[in-house]
């Protein structure tokens, strides 16, 4: 095991209140976790190996070691390419099917940090704290997560009187060494094994919310934090060949219940701010970077659906079907404007005020937006050429070693290959379209930006219509 690798396992043995199956767990010796962690254990030490740490890595200004580029502040399209570069790496070592491995997190961060300045109306400490956890993340390869939105206890209130009732994240106590914590938070996608949680709120708040109105970075092992998972999908269990991506690929997801937690004032980046949080949330250069890396993980992924789609199609020899031609030529279409919209986005950035390459975020919100509909689409393409293939498989790859193994060799098979192979692709088609963890994968990808309806709206809102609008004034005067 390679440092980084030794590091990142060590840094999770400080005894965080983990809850799976009604007990609290260690993460670091529970099977549930052991695949997902061993996969980004292998990321992380790709820092240790001359020749990938080029790829996803830069030396630090500060210590002059390599850490990952998800921390580099762009200045140029060549920056920017060079960020997509390491964001390639990682996604593509896993498929695209691990949409929060801190690449996420760390380029929203780096944008926060490249726009610290803009902060100090609110608060004249908040360049220098943001600047100072900034450093530290990326000088100690800290794997972070943000986690935003509130429990779904009762949608419907709207009262400020409410907020206790309704779970909300809240302080509670004040004093001279920071604030006390109570309610929840969800969904706290590899919240479990993060190193910190980067945590405020996702919607505008009103004067009388402030007590809301918080960002916050919080250590996962603070007491009275307890992290609740959802069931595991990647039990190894259930054998490798028989789920290849659940047992690899689970990221977990965790409510996060805050019980008179503490956090000291060096972690509270912003307080009882309503308008503040809102322009975090609104922040251009953090919004840009972080959703790049989103749609070159996008990218990836629809690519791995539309191989699985290929081989699928030879193997039962539906390829020379006209309709099938035209499914697989849709996720072709959906793989390629992904492509130009991301390729679109980093040549037309633009310099900001604070002398950072920034990606056009009108691209990159079309491909977030068209995302949300094309991987639903995508997995019903998939459905649709495999049908009910996916449904009689084998109930395990050792099916083929009982007695029925040569009438099994047979009934089996592909148009050109064995029975064997023929299942382990199914089966990985199946772990994408019928497991927990496609199901899981497919809502995330419809909601993980946020109420696709309302992001859709916001590009009518933020659009430029007047350039449109003349095209027809010449005529109606």
């Amino acid at each position: 095991m390679s440092s980084e690798q030794n590091k990142f396992i060590k840094s999770l043995r400080d005894e965080r209140n983990i809850w799976l199956n009604g007990k609290k767990i260690d993460i670091t010796t529970d099977e549930n976790f052991s695949g997902t962690l061993k996969t980004i254990s292998e990321l992380f030490s790709m820092l240790d190996h001359p020749e990938q740490r080029e790829q996803v890595g830069y030396l630090s200004p500060k210590t002059k070691e390599f850490v990952h580029t998800a921390f580099y502040v762009p200045h140029s399209y060549e920056d920017v390419v060079k960020r997509r570069t390491a964001f390639e790496t990682w996604s593509q070592s896993t498929d695209g099917v691990m949409s929060r491995l801190s690449d996420y997190a760390r380029s929203r961060l780096t944008g926060w940090y490249a726009s610290r300045d803009d902060y100090k109306k609110f608060d004249k400490h908040f360049p220098e704290k943001l600047k100072t956890y900034y450093e530290k993340a990326r000088d100690e390869h800290l794997f972070l997560s943000i986690i935003q939105r509130d429990p779904q206890i009762n949608r419907a209130s709207q009262s400020s009187n409410d907020l206790k009732d309704l779970g909300l994240l809240r302080v509670t106590k004040k004093t001279s060494d920071g604030v006390f914590l109570e309610g929840a938070k969800m969904i706290g996608t590899a919240a479990p094994y993060s190193n910190d949680l980067i945590v405020y709120p996702l919607s505008p708040l009103k004067e009388e919310q402030k007590c809301l109105a918080h960002m916050l970075v919080v250590a996962p092992n603070s007491p009275g934090l307890h992290m609740v998972c959802r069931e595991s999908f990647a039990s190894f269990k259930k054998q490798q060949v028989n789920a290849p991506l659940s047992t690899k690929y689970d990221e977990m997801d965790a409510l996060l219940i805050f019980d008179h937690v503490f956090v000291p004032w060096e972690r509270v980046l912003l307080y009882d701010n309503s308008e503040a949080l809102w322009q975090i949330k609104l922040d251009s250069a953090s919004n840009s970077l972080a959703y790049h890396q989103a749609i070159v993980r996008l990218l990836t992924k629809l690519e791995f659906v539309t191989a699985i789609a290929l081989e699928i199609a030879e193997v039962i020899g539906a390829d020379g079907y006209l309709h099938v031609q035209e499914k697989i030529g849709e996720l072709i279409m959906q793989v390629e404007t992904i492509r130009a919209l991301l390729i679109a986005s980093e040549r037309e950035g633009q310099i900001n005020h604070h002398n950072t390459y920034i990606p056009n975020f009108t691209y990159i919100e079309t491909a977030r937006n068209l995302g949300a509909k094309y991987y639903p689409r995508a997995l019903e393409i998939l459905q649709l050429i495999g049908a009910g293939g996916f449904i009689q498989l084998p109930s395990s790859i050792e099916d083929f070693q009982s007695p029925l193994s040569s009438l099994m060799s047979k009934y089996f098979a592909g148009a050109n290959i064995g029975a064997d192979k023929r299942t382990k692709l199914f089966k990985l088609a199946w772990d994408l379209v019928g497991s927990p963890l496609g199901s899981r994968h497919e809502l995330y990808e419809r909601f993980y930006a946020g109420d696709p309806i309302r992001n859709t709206a916001n590009q009518y809102h933020h659009y430029d219509k007047q350039k449109l609008k003349q095209m027809v004034k010449k005529y109606i005067g």
